[in-house]
């Protein structure tokens, strides 16, 4: 039986460096790392960039709803990939997801952004699923960019 895992590949029309801040600069991440409705208060944000370091978030829902999040960092080779547990803060870490995220710059000055996750399925039929949360968040990145 393999491993449920998913893909995302997005080209984004920023220079590689301004994709890794998007990453791994509080103040940047809590801009996008949500779905369309959701928001993450800048303030719940806490992103200890090393290897073994942990980071943090709250998404809050329309309704109210509080999803806090949490993972760790596996990897971290700057400018190019970062490696992560992804999931709620009291998951055993031996069974959180693994997120690794691959940036690499194209001829054009563009970024194009490899986004794997292993340990959950894409299910893009889900109305609120992990696939689609993901691609929203990305098109909320898309945003962010333009607007930096």
């Amino acid at each position: 039986m393999s491993t449920p895992q998913f893909t995302i590949t997005r080209t984004f029309d920023a220079p590689r460096d301004l994709l890794w801040q998007a990453w791994t600069d509080p103040t940047m991440a809590a801009k996008w790392w949500h779905p369309h409705e959701v928001v993450v208060p800048e303030e719940s944000v806490e992103i200890d960039l090393k290897v073994g370091g942990r980071y943090a978030y709250l998404m809050i829902d329309p309704t109210g709803g509080r999803w806090p999040t949490a993972g760790e960092y596996l990897e971290i080779d700057e400018p190019s990939r970062l490696r992560f547990t992804w999931g709620s803060p009291d998951d055993e870490p031996d069974a959180m997801p693994v997120i690794t995220v691959d940036l690499a710059e194209t001829p054009d000055g563009k970024t194009e952004m490899t986004f794997h996750l292993l340990g959950l399925d894409a299910d893009p039929d889900a109305e609120h699923g992990v696939f689609g949360g993901w691609t929203e968040a990305f098109e909320v990145l898309d945003e962010v960019l333009a607007a930096s």
